[in-house]
């Protein structure tokens, strides 16, 4: 999630510019320009496999336009160089609230949830407060919301940092955790669900439990948006449309891949 949510310094200051102010000229009516991450796997991949690729294939066939990419590896400069630079026109998968875009209704909620071995001593674990989590050795992605809880919950000694600023077509730090974990290395290991729940699925040996029982600050779900440039009013009521009316289909599309999908107050699991 850290990636998600990382670019937010520039926030909105560059809509008084005369750049901004001309934004709405930008969007494209002959193709579907999407903004994305070539190894954000299982979100998006160059190859199409992710479920962001697929859900933005969906867009494509109901707007009646082809979907063309442009890649660029998520974190500082993501938007700046691709959706506020006009060379495309929307960001499939952004978080709710982020002021360097402009978000769409969200069209799904997700949480933070630990990664354990099925046979683990803390399969059961649920929440981050958990007594059994003492002494243990925990990956979380240094920075993000988890970190904090668990430096609260007195296991700042047990944790291990992995970065999710780095180029993730030649580094894989989400799969290293998770291999920790099967190999022992880690007890368990706390991941944003749509990167873990997607790639735990169908493992014989892992499973993701949401983390739903720790409400406090700060929150442990997000709500998720598509992202497109703040003075396209237009399109954004569009894409609003569309995800009103193939919320059915988005959600298929979410819980074939493993996306752990929740209520719209990050409560219990969406029916």
């Amino acid at each position: 999630m850290r990636a998600r949510i990382a670019a937010l310094m520039l926030g909105l200051a560059a809509m008084g510019s005369p750049v901004a102010a001309q934004v709405a000229d930008l969007r494209s009516h002959h193709e579907l320009r999407v903004c994305a991450d070539p190894g954000a796997y299982p979100m998006s991949s160059e190859d199409g496999r992710g479920f962001e690729n697929k859900i933005a294939t969906l867009l494509g066939e109901k707007l009646n336009l082809p979907v063309v990419y442009t890649w660029f590896p998520q974190g500082m400069g993501f938007i700046t160089k691709t959706l506020r630079a006009g060379v495309c026109d929307v960001v499939i998968g952004y978080a709710q609230g982020d002021e360097m875009v402009q978000n769409t209704n969200h069209y799904y909620t997700s949480a933070y949830g630990i990664v354990t071995r099925k046979d683990s001593a803390l399969a059961k674990v649920d929440t981050l407060k958990d007594p059994a989590l003492q002494g243990q050795p925990i990956g979380v992605v240094a920075g993000t919301p988890p970190a904090t809880h668990l430096a609260k919950a007195g296991l700042a000694k047990d944790m291990h940092g992995f970065d999710l600023f780095v180029d993730r077509r030649v580094r894989d730090p989400v799969g290293d955790m998770l291999a920790q974990v099967k190999s022992g290395q880690l007890a368990a290991a706390v991941v944003w669900g749509p990167l873990a729940g997607p790639l735990v699925k169908d493992d014989p040996e892992l499973q993701f439990v949401p983390l739903l029982k720790d409400p406090e600050n700060p929150k442990l779900f997000f709500r998720i948006t598509m992202g497109v440039r703040p003075a396209e009013q237009e399109w954004k009521r569009e894409l609003n449309s569309f995800i009103r009316r193939n919320q059915t289909e988005i959600d298929t599309i979410l819980r074939d891949a493993g996306v752990p999908l929740l209520d719209d107050y990050g409560k219990e699991l969406k029916p």
